[in-house]
């Protein structure tokens, strides 16, 4: 156990609250500073003033997400629906159904994909233009050398390179992109769209299924969650915005500056997303005289909007969660059935759609009336009912420059776990590590993970057990293997012609 030492952890979301809770239970004394009124971050909820909930975004929780499940289980606690099947829409109406792939006869990858994946309208022609792309999949490793060797490259231009045909990419890939990465391919580095791609969909067969929180992440999830940590001991503080560091002569953080408040620390982990780091960053001159951070200026996020509308009558929606596109250009957006999904709304007379948009910079400025008729719009275009009812009470909110932007180029300057200071670490869904997982499940295990670097930093405390992704099946092994041989015999008789 470890003797007293104090460390502060700057970000209650799922890493900032993964990283507590671990050294919590080693016997550390933690501090979690959050800068919002709540612990949770983009994931936690809350009520409006009339009473019902709401939250930043619905999200998701995928077959992979192997950490968070193990998680849930250690808390005790049944947050989640049933494996749910998925819709995707455009203006012309239904595109595409997805099976729950774990009830269906396993295939190799990615062949129950390509084949249980019910197309209403693309071609197999032009699903069959997409085989190529499985060389850059193979190729594409998760190491840092494929990193860099894809980072500079857009996600376009690889699809274009490989002969993805232009229907596939507009009606397939793009919207896959603009829920997955949130930006269109022109924006989303490529090493970012293949790793994303393969663990929710390419890497086993069921990966793609999902399950949803019945209710606020907030509510289900972390609320529990915080009562745990504090019983640990851990002391979780709201409305505590971090504004600098206070550094000693051997290069240790000392304490942690909340304007007028100092914490001290033995230890610091930081678990904020892009633009908390840079919001901590303008003000600390501590970490402005530091490369490493100062290189987190050259990233960015992407704006999302969030709104949840409650309409008069029941409406029949063939299927729990959605994904649009077509409907703008670079925008993608989901609508989830909040009757099915939620406990508190199951009951509800009329009908209540979450619909979140991402790369969705184009709508904020614009007021909520101005925005209800358009969601509306959107709504009715995918399911006609919708035209007929009447929005009896709606909530929208605004979030700029909210997820993480993996754009091409950017991979250079995101934060490994540890940092220039001996006693700083990192954790977030926008961290280098070698996992293998995104978004909830990558931001818990980079939590994880600081927390024992702490551990290894102080060698005091066991170690969390974080797992793996699952292996990657035969075939894939093989071909990475024969494909890494080849890339190393070329390396030793050819010239490098091409950039990385």
């Amino acid at each position: 156990m470890s003797q007293g030492k104090r460390v502060v952890v700057v970000g209650a979301g799922w890493a900032g609250l993964g990283a507590t809770n671990h050294l919590a239970k080693q016997g550390y004394h933690v501090t979690l500073l959050e800068a919002g009124s709540y612990p949770g971050g983009l994931v936690a909820g809350w009520k409006t003033a009339a009473g019902r909930s709401v939250e930043a975004g619905i999200h998701g929780f995928w077959y992979p997400y192997r950490n968070i499940f193990s998680l849930i289980n250690e808390l005790g606690i049944s947050p989640f629906t049933t494996w749910t099947r998925s819709s995707q829409y455009s203006p012309a109406g239904l595109e595409v159904e997805s099976p729950i792939f774990q009830e269906l006869p396993q295939l190799p990858t990615p062949l129950g994909t390509f084949l249980y994946t019910q197309f209403k309208r693309l071609p197999l022609i032009d699903r069959l233009s997409a085989l190529p792309l499985l060389y850059a999949v193979i190729d594409f490793d998760n190491s840092d050398e494929a990193w860099r060797r894809y980072d500079f490259v857009t996600a376009r231009e690889l699809f274009k390179d490989f002969g993805v045909s232009a229907r596939l990419y507009h009606e397939s890939f793009e919207p896959m992109l603009l829920v997955g990465l949130f930006a269109p391919g022109e924006q989303c580095s490529a090493a970012a769209a293949i790793g994303m791609l393969y663990y929710f969909i390419l890497a086993h067969q069921p990966d793609f299924d999902v399950v949803w929180c019945r209710g606020t992440v907030g509510e289900k999830i972390f609320r529990p969650w915080v009562k745990r940590i504090e019983k640990c001991g851990a002391q979780v503080l709201a409305n505590h915005r971090v504004t600098d560091l206070i550094v000693d002569g051997n290069n240790q953080v000392t304490g942690v500056v909340c304007n007028d408040e100092v914490f001290d620390a033995d230890a610091v982990i930081f678990a904020v997303g892009i633009t908390g780091m840079k919001k901590i960053l303008s003000s600390s001159p501590s970490l402005q005289s530091r490369d490493d951070f100062r290189n987190v200026s050259n990233l960015g996020a992407i704006d999302v909007l969030a709104t949840r509308l409650w309409f008069d009558r029941k409406i029949h929606i063939k299927r729990p969660s959605n994904a649009c596109f077509g409907f703008d250009a670079t925008t993608g957006w989901t609508f989830f059935d909040l009757n099915t999904l939620h406990d508190e709304y199951r009951n509800e007379p009329g009908t209540v759609v979450e619909a979140d948009f991402y790369h969705a910079n184009q709508f904020l400025s614009l007021e909520n009336e101005e925005i209800i008729p358009i969601v509306q719009r959107y709504l009715a275009n995918c399911v006609p009912e919708f035209w007929e009812a009447k929005v009896i009470d709606s909530s929208v909110i605004r979030l700029p420059q909210a997820v993480s932007h993996f754009a091409p180029g950017s991979y250079r300057y995101m934060l490994p776990a540890k940092t220039s200071f001996k006693n700083v670490f990192m954790s977030g869904d926008w961290i280098v590590n070698r996992h293998g997982s995104w978004s909830q499940e990558k931001a818990y295990v980079t939590g994880l993970e600081a927390a024992n670097l702490v551990i290894s930093y102080f060698a005091e405390g066991t170690p969390a057990k974080i797992i793996p992704v699952e292996v990657d099946e035969t075939h894939i092994q093989l071909a990475r293997v024969v494909n890494r041989t080849a890339r190393q015999i070329g390396k030793s008789i050819l010239p490098e012609f091409w950039l990385p």
